[in-house]
């Protein structure tokens, strides 16, 4: 591990003047992605700044909404009695995610910012676009079983590993930010890079920016919500498929819905395709059906991995079946 400094943050313009005055500064929250990548010397900063006494509040808001503060752990998240009733999907996605320990451990801004990656990525006797731009991606002809199928390019196949991230991409999350410029809010969806050709630029952070809080607009409906998440095993594993739901229907009707999709890309993918299909279609599973297969007809598998075609098409649709029972 390359030697660093070490400094804490007492709150988000603490961190910034520690960052500014840092000429290669990283933020450290739970430290769940960052430390494991400092020890492959993929990351190597010169400074952490230790950001975990940023707000730790999850506070409803009396329109219906959430804030969530940046530093929230992610166990806390998933526990909280609001986002359990209000927002199922998302506490279900956090249960779905890594282990215990590292729930326990990690925050809610550094399970946004954790770096998209693959094999491919750790090993540097491997050829990636990621941590060697222009080096060129091995996992092109290599073992891709794991990798995109949706907005990849030839610079880059790997997928974005955050459940929670894909959660709050179907409730259209938006991040608060705070960074030398002042404060500015981003939605989630517009937050993550696809990777064009440079997959090693993988946000659309300004130099130094700082996540602060998470927010959950109110969606009514997402009381009716759902995350299913199809893996190789059943813990600790990135997902293949993902797919986080919510359903409106009335009288047999899609009246509204969110969905996206993890797994299939280089962010969480939102399924607005499939989305604008569903609405005003009945509530049935040939719609179901058919508005996967909208959003899936771009799809490019690679060697290995075309089977995730129909196990998203069939994942989309067995979510969506679902919440449509639930709403019968």
């Amino acid at each position: 591990m390359t030697p660093f400094t070490y400094a804490l943050a007492p709150d988000a313009a603490g961190a910034l003047r520690h960052a500014e005055g840092g000429a290669s500064a990283k933020y450290l929250g739970g430290g769940t992605n960052l430390v494991d990548l400092m020890r492959e010397t993929i990351e190597r900063p010169e400074m952490l700044i230790d950001v975990t006494a940023l707000s730790h509040s999850i506070a409803a808001r009396g329109d219906g909404g959430v804030l969530i503060g940046a530093a929230a752990r992610n166990s806390a998240l998933a526990d909280d009695r609001t986002i359990r009733r209000d927002f199922p999907v998302l506490a279900r996605a956090i249960l779905a995610g890594a282990s215990g320990q590292i729930r326990n451990m990690a925050t809610v801004g550094g399970n946004i910012l954790q770096r998209t990656r693959c094999t491919y990525f750790y090993d540097d006797a491997t050829r990636c676009n990621k941590r060697a731009p222009g080096e060129g991606c091995d996992a092109l002809d290599g073992f891709n079983r794991i990798h995109a199928i949706l907005g990849a390019t030839p610079a880059c196949v790997a997928t974005h590993p955050s459940d929670m991230a894909v959660a709050l991409a179907a409730l259209d999350a938006i991040v608060h930010l705070e960074g030398p410029e002042g404060a500015r809010t981003i939605k989630l969806v517009d937050l993550h890079r696809l990777p064009g050709g440079r997959p090693d630029i993988e946000t659309e952070l300004r130099p130094h920016e700082l996540i602060v809080a998470v927010e959950l607009p109110p969606l009514p409906f997402a009381r009716r919500s759902a995350y299913r998440k199809v893996r190789d095993r059943s813990s600790y594993a990135f997902a293949l498929v993902s797919v986080a739901a919510a359903l409106d229907v009335e009288d047999g009707t899609v009246r509204d819905v969110r969905l996206a999709l993890g797994g299939v890309a280089h962010k969480p993918w939102r399924a607005w395709k499939a989305e604008a299909a569903l609405r005003g279609q009945p509530a049935t599973e040939a719609s179901f059906r058919a508005a996967a297969e909208a959003e899936l007809a771009d799809a490019t598998p690679l060697r290995d991995n075309g089977f995730k075609i129909e196990l998203a098409r069939r994942t989309i649709t067995a979510v969506l079946g679902e919440l449509a029972g639930e709403s019968a």
